[in-house]
């Protein structure tokens, strides 16, 4: 399986260009922005847009996988909503006859959780962090709303539903002839962040700790000195040779090491030379982040992400 996985995640990384925000719907017939592909046997990724979720994406702006263990599926996020994940249950229905027995989010945010909707309904189990799920109760009606503002019509259906199931540090799923390890391996990107690690294929679906195709965001109260040290530590001991991020294209460690780690690295030392030299925060704006600017959302993200280092290491 290794000469095979490993030509498959070269020709991924070749196509970069392909979840550019600047490229239309790759998958018109359906609410997915790209149709699932099986990246390393058994485990399938549809890879949304980079851009920012619109009504032309559906919201179809994260990574939406599935594993298909021989005894069950599970489903890696819930989607950004009903219609999200509906559609992604029919491209399950397509590969296997085996039901989808878990759903497991990411995350508490809406591309990762509004889909939960349509996923409990159908009897099955939501699995997420419990600080991902106390996000979910607390910010959910506002989450939705914002869903409803782009995807309009295509918000149909989708009400807020909280993962049934919760864990803390690490969850061990044995379905099939698969082991998953589901992972909170420290401070990274927001609250209740999740990894699922398969340790027989060396396979992390990583979430939002791990970025590369476009600009992470860094969110108010984001711990970025902590992410780093997670990213560093448990995450890097993992040893994965596969991963698949949050957004964008499945790939290596060194590529999310290069575009997360290095990135952060790279602004706190800026903005900490800005605070060093006496620099106030209308200026830190525009520290020189070029080296990052061929990066999807960049332009959306990269003044807001200074201005919240400056905030963050001015109390350090």
């Amino acid at each position: 399986m290794k000469h095979f996985t490993a030509a498959l995640g070269i020709l991924w990384l070749a196509v970069p260009g392909l979840a550019s925000e600047d490229i239309a719907d790759q998958y018109p017939q359906s609410d997915l922005y790209q149709k699932p592909v099986e990246f390393i046997p058994h485990v399938f990724s549809a890879i949304g847009a980079t851009a920012p979720p619109t009504y032309e994406n559906s919201g179809h702006n994260n990574n939406l996988s599935f594993i298909v263990t021989g005894d069950g599926v599970v489903v890696i996020n819930g989607g950004a909503s009903y219609r999200l994940a509906q559609a992604l249950h029919d491209e399950i229905r397509a590969v296997t006859d085996q039901p989808v027995k878990l759903v497991i989010n990411e995350n508490g945010q809406g591309h990762a959780m509004l889909g939960n909707s349509y996923w409990a309904g159908q009897g099955v189990d939501i699995l997420a962090h419990a600080d991902a799920i106390h996000e979910v109760e607390e910010e959910g009606d506002f989450i939705l709303q914002r869903m409803q503002g782009y995807n309009r019509d295509k918000a149909e259906g989708t009400t807020v539903v909280a993962a049934n199931l919760s864990f803390r540090d690490r969850k061990v799923i044995q379905m099939g002839d698969v082991t998953l390890e589901v992972l909170h391996l420290g401070p990274a990107h927001g609250p209740g962040d999740t990894q699922v690690w398969i340790p027989q294929w060396e396979i992390v679906i990583a979430g939002d700790i791990a970025f590369h195709e476009r600009m992470l965001p860094i969110f108010p109260g984001t711990d970025t000195d902590a992410w780093i040290e997670t990213f560093e530590g448990p995450f890097a001991d993992l040893g994965a040779t596969y991963v698949i991020p949050g957004h964008g294209h499945p790939t290596n460690m060194a590529q999310v090491t290069r575009y997360t780690r290095d990135y952060l690295v790279d602004i706190r030392e800026k903005i900490g030379a800005h605070l060093d030299a006496g620099g106030d925060l209308a200026d830190a704006y525009y520290v020189d982040q070029s080296e990052w600017a061929h990066l999807d959302t960049f332009e959306e993200l990269a003044t807001k992400n200074a201005g919240r280092v400056f905030e963050e290491m001015e109390w350090e």
